[in-house]
């Protein structure tokens, strides 16, 4: 099972996590719809395709833009659709 904690608190866990790479993607019905807020944020990659952020809160403290997925990844990538992957201090192991 790999798990994401931030400020103490399981954020998402599963076991069938898609590792790109080096991030863990977890199912998207995997991460606590909770924790997650929506953000303006966005990025591309070239072979991923665009990439839209949420921030996460936990106990009211706020984690700016800390997950991060792909709604449209391009074919190179389509095994990350509807997947969640983290950073900024979250935690995946």
């Amino acid at each position: 099972m790999v798990q994401a904690r931030w400020n103490g608190s399981i954020i998402a866990d599963s076991d069938d996590t898609v590792v790109v790479e080096g991030n863990h993607y977890f199912p998207r019905d995997a991460v606590d719809p909770a924790v997650l807020q929506p953000s303006e944020t966005t990025s591309h990659c070239p072979w991923k395709g665009d990439a839209r952020y949420h921030s996460i809160t936990v106990d009211g403290s706020t984690n700016q833009d800390a997950a991060w997925y792909y709604p449209e990844p391009k074919d190179a990538a389509s095994q990350i659709r509807d997947r969640i992957a983290f950073w900024k201090g979250v935690e995946v192991s």
